[in-house]
């Protein structure tokens, strides 16, 4: 008899059964899991297929010719590196943003701290509510972060826009158990969060509304006219913490400005949105960015948009001359070559050294541009106006709260 027998056989028979019962317990409680894990791969699987799919195995009657123009259409064809994403809810292809896919994940994490020792925005807090942008504009340097999601950053950053529906909620969870809030949050580091996507899912709303709530102070930059909708909650946010809003434009000519930001608001919407906020009682810093080497940088064409800032009542304005990030200099050194085939080899020369123009093209630009701000009274450009909107990271404290008055 071995060992393992002869305690088995010393067991009473209440004790053998009670551990035949737990066993049973634990087999029930496996076999419940794999089969709730079976069904949520199927679900999901079934949320990722078309409806022609779907007819080939039988499921049903074979699909109407419209039933793609539904809002709630979901095409799997648009997944190429999204499929393994645990997060994924679905994608939606809608009538009124053609050629556009929206991949709505539910996010683990709204805000992200910029690493100290980052190139950009360093120890600065962020939050992206769109990944990927609608914009399409040609010399954007957030298109390498498509890549990692198997995406291309040519016309998939464009067309395929990652929305994290439940960013608001995650957003509210973690202001809600930080100890230390953000000393500030900055928007339109990344990507656009007023860019169309946005006129669909309406998230920042909520996003602003908990950041009012906890008193974070945060900054917008944009080239999206809807911030108009958010004004008044914008103001509500302003009485109680420091808000800082800047509109990009810088492209007076309109043929220009559709081809290489084929998917913005015109110059003359993006002004009229600087109207309307400062109407609302806030200030607007105008970012003159990016200055064009060759296409947008003429004394001329430098006056037409002073005057055009200074008339729209802009409190502020900053510049910078066109970025060129690794792999975007590819992306839009194609559009050059389509459109201005005549300045590639200028292009060429003034960025032989990497992403950033030549500094004596800086030195040039501001010498012609600065007198003109001062003719037209507005603030020359300074260390202070680009902490506003958390360009370099961290250099101080942001300003106090704008106290609320009567009059």
């Amino acid at each position: 008899m071995s060992k393992s027998t002869g305690i088995k056989n010393r067991l009473s028979p209440s004790t053998v059964a009670k551990q035949h019962e737990r066993l049973r317990g634990r087999r029930l409680i496996w076999f419940v899991i794999g089969a709730s894990f079976g069904n949520r791969k199927r679900r999901l699987k079934d949320t990722m297929t078309s409806p022609e799919k779907e007819h080939t195995r039988g499921d049903g009657p074979a699909p109407m010719r419209w039933d793609r123009q539904r809002t709630d259409a979901v095409d799997d064809a648009a997944l190429p590196g999204l499929a393994r994403l645990s997060t994924l809810v679905r994608s939606v292809r809608s009538p009124e943003f053609q050629g556009v896919t929206f991949h709505e994940i539910l996010a683990k994490s709204a805000l992200n701290k910029v690493p100290d020792d980052a190139r950009m925005l360093p120890g600065e807090w962020t939050l992206n509510p769109y990944r990927g942008c609608s914009h399409a504009c040609r010399y954007c340097f957030a298109r390498p972060t498509h890549t990692r999601l198997a995406l291309n950053m040519a016309e998939d950053f464009d067309r395929e826009i990652i929305v994290k529906v439940n960013i608001v909620e995650v957003l509210k969870g973690e202001l809600a158990r930080k100890r230390k809030l953000p000393p500030r949050v900055a928007f339109g580091t990344n990507t656009d969060v007023y860019q169309r996507a946005e006129g669909r899912y309406r998230l920042m709303p909520g996003i602003i509304g908990a950041l009012t709530a906890a008193r974070v102070p945060f900054s917008i930059l944009t080239k999206g006219t809807l911030i108009r909708q958010d004004l008044p909650l914008l103001v509500t946010a302003s009485a109680v913490t420091t808000v800082h809003l800047g509109i990009s434009v810088s492209l007076p000519d309109v043929e220009l400005q559709q081809s290489v930001e084929p998917g913005t608001a015109t110059t003359r919407a993006r002004l009229d949105t600087v109207r309307a906020i400062r109407e609302a009682g806030l200030d607007c810093t105008v970012f003159l960015a990016p200055v064009l080497p060759g296409l947008s940088d003429s004394s001329a064409q430098l006056e037409e948009m002073v005057r055009a800032v200074a008339q729209a009542g802009a409190t502020g304005v900053h510049w910078t001359p066109l970025y060129l990030a690794s792999g975007v200099k590819e992306v839009f050194f194609d559009w050059l070559r389509i459109h201005h085939p005549e300045l590639l080899d200028t292009y060429t020369t003034l960025y032989a050294k990497g992403s950033e123009v030549l500094p004596d093209y800086r030195k040039d630009m501001r010498a012609r541009l600065f007198p003109l701000l001062t003719r037209y009274g507005l603030p020359l450009p300074d260390q202070a106006t680009e902490d506003k909107f958390a360009l370099r990271g961290r250099r101080g404290r942001p300003e106090p709260p704008r106290q609320a008055t009567l009059f």
